[in-house]
């Protein structure tokens, strides 16, 4: 277990993160704010999901995501229909065009992050990538299901995804 000073120093490191969220926030074009793009990338990873699944996924009230899904409506990125298993609830699903934003948001971060690391050798862009993915999935895992404390094994995953009630999406969380 690491020593104490290295928790907080990681503490320090993740909060100075925000910088590179705003980076990341700049280069959205004005039409597609975060709020936006992330309901876009959710809903391109996950597949076609009710709205309280995305506000889920979201972690945020379904006002929020209500107000997130209208904008997004609007400008015919992504599209509502009747859910077949019961016609009060709408199912959202990605249009072509809101895959050619995503593919345009993709392409501006791609851009931002080769400029700003442009130092950083391909073995260390891919260690940052493991363990950031690593530092994710040891906070997701926990739960019902998900890995104790310390005890994180990687195979939390495929326990969650048979537990939860996804039927609504057309890949597993």
């Amino acid at each position: 277990m690491a020593e104490r000073s290295q928790y907080e120093e990681l503490a320090r490191q993740l909060s100075a993160i925000g910088a590179v969220k705003r980076g990341l926030a700049r280069i959205l074009p004005a039409e597609c704010p975060g709020g936006s793009a992330a309901v876009l990338t959710l809903l391109r990873r996950h597949g076609e999901m009710r709205i309280s699944r995305l506000a889920e996924l979201l972690s945020v009230d379904m006002s929020v995501t209500s107000r997130h899904v209208a904008h997004v409506t609007e400008r015919g990125w992504i599209e509502r229909f009747p859910d077949p298993a019961d016609k009060r609830s709408r199912i959202l699903r990605l249009t072509p065009a809101g895959d050619g934003m995503l593919d345009e948001l993709y392409r501006r971060s791609t851009e931002m992050f080769a400029s700003h690391l442009q130092d950083w050798s391909d073995d260390e862009v891919g260690q940052l990538i493991t363990l950031l993915a690593r530092l994710r999935d040891s906070f997701s895992c926990r739960g019902a299901g998900g890995c104790a404390p310390g005890k994180h094994s990687g195979d939390c995953r495929s326990r969650q995804a048979d537990s939860q009630d996804d039927s609504y999406t057309r890949t597993p969380v």
